[in-house]
């Protein structure tokens, strides 16, 4: 099992704490950690755009001119796509991007992703975080002496002043254990987990 250094909100050192390698130890799947990113960013887009064919333009009922005789090139309608106003050739229309994943997949591509920020060593577990008030000054503090500047904070419950004290932090977010998901992991430069955020991962994953 994996030991990880236990930090203080002060930065300092207060003990170590092992995990348990069936969450935090797996061998990394790539191609679950790829196929679940790619679907947390199909499901969050918004599938919105839209364009018109030559049967939804306006106008071009009647033939611009002869089938023969003009010296034109034959034309049936002046909304198909060759003329300006036209319809678009396979127009965009809504639509809806997400798709599934069993839940084995996205158990193993979370996983995958814990391991792979424990092997890379920016996974940090601090002893807990708490305010006694609502202050953004006294949580960039905090993430200084981590050394964190852009990253994701992991709690295990949650508590409004961490999450409010840390909403206006610039490359900082917050996410609770049952929110997580294999995007954010990837995606943060660093992972700052309380002890209690561990131990439910772990509870739920193991």
């Amino acid at each position: 099992m994996a030991n990880v250094s236990v930090y203080n909100m002060e930065g300092e050192q207060v003990g170590t704490l092992e995990l348990n390698d069936a969450v935090f130890g797996v061998p990394v799947n790539e191609h679950l950690v790829h196929l679940s990113v790619v679907q947390y960013l199909a499901d969050n887009r918004q599938g919105t755009q839209k364009a018109k064919t030559r049967s939804e333009v306006s106008g071009g009922g009647r033939k611009p001119w002869r089938q023969k005789g003009t010296g034109h090139a034959r034309q049936g309608s002046t909304r198909a796509p060759q003329w300006k106003g036209g319809g678009v050739v396979f127009a965009p229309v809504p639509r809806n991007y997400s798709f599934k994943m069993n839940k084995k997949e996205k158990r193993a591509a979370l996983k995958s992703a814990l391991s792979d920020a424990v092997a890379s060593g920016k996974l940090i577990v601090v002893d807990e975080l708490k305010f006694d008030e609502i202050k953004t000054k006294a949580f960039v503090k905090v993430m200084n002496n981590l050394k964190v500047e852009k990253g994701l904070v992991v709690l295990d419950e949650n508590d409004p002043k961490v999450v409010m004290s840390a909403r206006n932090v610039a490359g900082i977010q917050t996410t609770l254990t049952n929110s997580l998901c294999t995007y954010d992991i990837v995606k943060a430069k660093k992972v700052v987990l309380t002890k209690g955020a561990v131990a439910k991962i772990e509870e739920v994953f193991a």
